[in-house]
Order: structure tokens, then sequence, then C-alpha cells
């Protein structure tokens, strides 16, 4: 079995050492060989077409139906042609795009704040989805409230989505993260060390979830379904690429609201490409359903808006940015309000006539 992959917030100091590595090396000619950035894994091993977009995903159910829109020629319906490339790892998919060798790439609304941080021009574009419980702060026996946690050993990736889950859930019960004995651990680390006794509570996602509650009288306190819009995930370009090729965007956000359509007509055959990309049965793939919600072409209108609270991404950025800071992963707080261009959304909108 595959194991789901991190969606973590990149560490800011990689960011930019990647984007000061590039910059240097297109005014340096001498440098050019000096950028290293990790292969992805594709499943093909032919060189991609020219003209085509490049576009980039990992293990994520949220992500997974870009299989299917390959597999069964959404793509080719559209008229573009897609090297889809698959990355073993999540944290790949981010370097890569930063590096310019591919185009688009499905990654987290904090990883996209993370990187713009880091000096990365990026574009959102679409929402694919929301965490709605597949992200959980799970605790032992004898912690029954957030308050509880006070004086606790609590472990996490530190800055990953599930660390700012954790702060979200603390500040709303007003703790602060000094009131916890923070533990920053690899998240399957931190799993088996929360098994092990060794720490009283720990945020996880799927499928760590399910090895964390493998401790005696363990629970899940909160998850990402108690806050809305905390973890979102998107389909992101560059921003150059977005300038030159405005209608090859536009096939790729008509082509992922078609592979949606698919799905809802195909659950079947859709359930079992998208088993197969992750690894799992279809069984082990059916436990992910109820904590991902995949968003509506309405609902991804509706994300885009300035708003309030976490449901409005321009909201939900402006949140991560500050989390960022806090956690010491950004020195700055990046201009978001340009992270966000949702004219291919309305434009699809338009054509199907849902505006």
């Amino acid at each position: 079995m595959t194991v789901m992959k991190l969606r973590s917030l990149l560490s800011s100091l990689l960011i930019f050492s990647i984007v000061l590595t590039l910059a240097i090396s297109c005014t340096n000619p001498a440098s050019n060989m000096q950028t290293t950035v990790s292969t992805p894994t594709s499943d093909s091993h032919n060189k991609a077409p020219a003209d085509s977009l490049r576009l980039g995903f990992s293990a994520w159910p949220g992500w997974f139906p870009w299989q299917v829109a390959q597999d069964e020629g959404k793509f080719t319906k559209n008229n573009l042609t897609v090297d889809l490339k698959w990355f073993d790892g999540y944290l790949e998919s981010i370097s890569t795009l930063i590096a310019g060798q591919i185009d688009a790439n499905s990654q987290t609304l904090g990883d996209t704040v993370s990187s713009v941080a880091g000096g990365a021009d990026q574009v959102i574009v679409l929402v694919n989805d929301n965490s709605t419980g597949n992200d959980k702060i799970i605790v032992s026996a004898e912690i029954n409230s957030i308050a509880d946690l006070k004086g606790k050993k609590v472990a996490a990736e530190e800055g990953t989505v599930d660390h700012f889950l954790l702060l979200l859930g603390m500040k709303k019960a007003g703790l602060s993260p000094q009131d916890i004995q923070f533990v920053p651990l690899e998240t399957g680390k931190a799993a088996t060390a929360f098994v092990g006794g060794q720490v009283d509570a720990v945020a996880v996602f799927a499928p760590f979830t399910t090895q964390a509650l493998k401790r005696a009288g363990s629970k899940e306190l909160f998850s990402s379904k108690d806050f809305p819009g905390a973890i979102s995930d998107h389909l992101v370009f560059t921003r150059k690429f977005v300038d030159a090729n405005p209608e090859k965007v536009q096939a790729a956000v008509d082509s992922w609201f078609a592979t949606l359509d698919y799905i809802k007509a195909n659950p079947a055959k859709a359930n079992e490409i998208m088993a197969k990309r992750a690894g799992v049965s279809l069984d082990e793939y059916a436990q992910y359903a109820d904590g991902t919600k995949i968003f509506t072409v309405e609902e991804n209108l509706k994300a885009f808006e300035v708003g309030e609270d976490m449901n409005s991404l321009p909201f939900a950025a402006k949140e991560m940015s500050k989390f960022l800071n806090e956690v010491g992963l950004a020195k700055t707080s990046p201009d978001t309000s340009k992270m966000f261009d949702d004219r291919f959304v309305k434009a699809y909108a338009k054509k199907v006539k849902t505006l």
C-alpha cells in the first residue's frame, strides 16, 4: 500500500534558497548547472510535447481526479495536451513548480502562500477540495477537551497544515502555543510516538489517523471538519504560464469540471482509477471519501469572494500568512491579493450557465 504523502507547508528557507538559486542562474551562465531539483516520477518517460501543459500532482484524494481526466480523455476533448506528472513526494512537486520545471501543480493554500512569501510568482485558478475530516487532532483517553491539552506533550510536523489546524483549535479555546509542550516530529513518526505513549496528543492526516487511533482509549478531539476552509487544495500555475497561455489554463479548468461530471456519472470506474493511482484497495479508498469535500463550480465561485472567515480564500490566505510568521517559516507577509485569478472558473460557469 502506498501511504498518502504529506501535504506540508514548506520551510520558507527552502523556498528562498530555491528562488535565489534560480535568480542567480538566470544572471550567471556559469551557474546554470548548479540548480538541483528532485526529478518527478512520471507515468511516462517519453519527452513531453513542446506545447503541452506540464501538470504535477501527488497523493491526496482531492487530486486523484486528474488521473481520471488523463485516462478518460478529458484533456484531449478540451484540445489540451497534458504531460501529467506524478510525484511520489509532495515536496518534490512544490520545488519543481518553483523551479519552473512544471507549469502547474496541485498544492495547498498554505504551501502557495509560503512559496509566494519566498519570492515565487504563483496563481491559484481553481479550488480542488477542502479537507473535511481527513486531518485530525487525536488525543489520549484522559484528554476530553481542548483545554485539557494545556501542559501536555503534543506532536506534529512543524509548519504543516496539521500544525496549523492544531493552533487554530487551541486559539479558539483560548490557548497559546506556549501552553503545550510541542514535540516536532515527521508525521509518521508523530503517529508512532503517540501510539507508543511518548506524547499525549498528535496532529496527523489520513492514513496516519488510522494508525494513531490504534492506541487504546484514543479518540479524535477535533478535525478539519470543525474548521471549514482551513485546509484547502488548489490548481496553481506560475504567473508566467497564465499570462502566456490563458487558453490552456481555461482548458485545464474545463477539463477538471468535465472530470467531476464523469466521476458522478461513472463512480465505479472512476474509483477504480483513483484507488489504483493511490495504491490502495477500493474499500480502503472509500474510507477517505467523507474526509475530502470536492468543490463544485458554485462553491469555487463563492470561495474566491472576499469574506470574513476561512471559507473565503482571500481571508484564509491572510490567516495562513500570519501563521507562517508566527512559527518562523516566513519573515515577511506576502501580498496575497494577487494570488487569485477566478476568471477561468467564471468563464466555465458562464459557459454552463451557472452564473
